[in-house]
């Protein structure tokens, strides 16, 4: 197989992913039915109303995911797996039931919301780092991007499916047929070859665990800079199923069906980002940033947008500039974490990306209600491009390093590193094709300088 789909080869890994798609079809016909349900039926086009509900589904995730990462550490991550994918089928069908014999009101949805959140806070540290147990650790990086672009693909058919579905029998078929789709993640775990999966050192019982896994991640500074770029960016940038459900009906006067298209379209730009994603071995902090300025500036233009369809053609690239950010944020991390600690810390960095919804969502929704539904997204758009200057600003201070490009080659950064306070010992470390050292990288670099510079003293002496 090509470089992209190099992860397919293995056995393991291709039955999840096939299975994954089947179940992200679900999801993504879920996330608008849920959306169109509050919005349509339920409310009279509330925006803070839908705000509510997406912050409720990821509340749990504040409280939840410190803990749901130890266990992930702790346990067979596969069959906890299966146990969480089983609850969340459960919960879809019996939202799907209330729905289709009319007896839903607006409170349970909130409820299905929150405890899908809370099943959810268990289910994400485990299925993420769960990847790293299916092929090796060259192919960390693809496989994290195949799995982008399977949720993307998803998002591309479904929901526009769920349009049809709402406009034809109504939204409670589009919970139903999720629920049963979880019946393929179930199946493909089930059927695994188990002696072919990696193991990995598992954390024991002790306390102190999440107290661990927070000063890990303290004294990382790059894993900080990400979290905190993600984490602005998905607080008010990331909330497409709120802002293209206020553009489509409020701005654009259009109806499911369109507003199911919406998203199927900016699957185009986020699964032409996870393609390229895949393609890439060590993504770092660099591509973070970019890709976080790069998203403010198009959502900016796309809430600007005149039209429905000049709208539809502006989310592709806000769409792949989005994720690139997510699938570079995700592989960052995980391919530079210890395996023992890659529960805990995709825990903490999935605390500050869904974690930061329940604030977010019900914000952005306020902002549409009060000052129109292009602010909903454009306060995404200035908040992106603040954080990304600041990123590039910090990281440029506190990381001594100086940028420079060639224009008949790839790109260079080169990191200047001072050994002692007065600054008479230096080095530059220059790393091929825009790479940055990591922090264990930086500081052996720094001892190796100050081991020189008492060797240069002697000898002048």
């Amino acid at each position: 197989m090509g470089q992209t789909f190099a992860s397919l080869k293995y056995f393991n890994y291709r039955i999840w992913f096939a299975a994954a798609l089947v179940a992200n079809v679900g999801t993504w016909m879920q996330r608008v039915a849920q959306d169109w349900l509050v919005l349509n039926h339920l409310t009279d086009n509330s925006g803070t109303a839908v705000g509510i509900v997406t912050g409720l589904q990821f509340l749990p995730v504040l409280f939840l995911s410190t803990y749901a990462g130890v266990i992930a550490d702790r346990v067979d991550r596969r069959k906890l797996l299966m146990v969480t994918q089983g609850l969340m089928g459960i919960l879809a069908l019996a939202l799907g039931i209330m729905t289709l014999t009319g007896v839903v009101e607006l409170w349970h949805v909130y409820v299905f919301a929150f405890l899908l959140g809370c099943v959810a806070a268990f289910d994400n540290p485990a299925r993420q780092v769960f990847v790293s147990q299916m092929v090796p650790a060259d192919k960390l990086a693809n496989a994290v991007g195949l799995n982008s672009a399977s949720f993307n693909a998803a998002r591309l058919v479904g929901p526009g499916i769920a349009g049809l579905l709402i406009a034809w029998v109504g939204t409670g078929w589009a919970f139903a047929i999720n629920g049963v789709s979880f019946a393929a993640t179930i199946a493909a775990m089930a059927f695994m070859r188990v002696g072919e999966l990696r193991s990995y050192p598992k954390a024991p019982r002790e306390k102190g665990q999440i107290r661990e896994g927070v000063l890990y991640v303290r004294n990382r500074s790059d894993i900080v800079v990400i979290m905190i770029v993600v984490c602005v960016v998905s607080t008010l940038g990331l909330n497409f199923q709120l802002t293209s459900a206020l553009m489509a009906t409020t701005v654009f006067g259009k109806g499911a069906g369109e507003y199911g298209l919406l998203g199927s379209i900016l699957a185009i730009g986020s699964l032409t980002g996870a393609l390229m994603a895949a393609r890439r071995k060590r993504p770092r902090v660099r591509l973070v940033v970019t890709s976080a300025f790069a998203f403010g500036i198009f959502s900016g233009l796309l809430a600007l947008m005149p039209t429905y369809p000049l709208y539809a053609l502006m989310s592709i690239p806000v769409g792949f500039f989005s994720l690139t950010l997510m699938t570079a944020a995700n592989a960052a991390i995980q391919t530079s974490v210890e395996p023992e600690m890659r529960g805990r810390v995709m825990a903490l960095y999935l605390i500050v990306f869904t974690g930061a919804t329940p604030i977010g969502s019900p914000f952005v929704g306020w902002i549409g209600e009060q000052f129109g539904a292009r602010w909903s997204i454009g306060i995404g758009s200035i908040t992106a491009i603040i954080v990304a200057v600041w990123a590039a600003m910090w990281t440029r201070k506190h990381w001594n390093y100086q940028v420079d490009y060639d224009l008949w080659h790839r790109p260079r950064i080169s990191i200047s590193y001072v050994a002692d306070e007065s600054g008479a010992v230096k080095a530059k470390t220059t790393v091929e094709d825009g790479e940055e050292l990591t922090e264990k990288q930086r500081k052996e670099v720094a001892d190796r300088l100050k081991v020189q510079g008492m060797q240069d003293s002697k000898q002048a002496s």
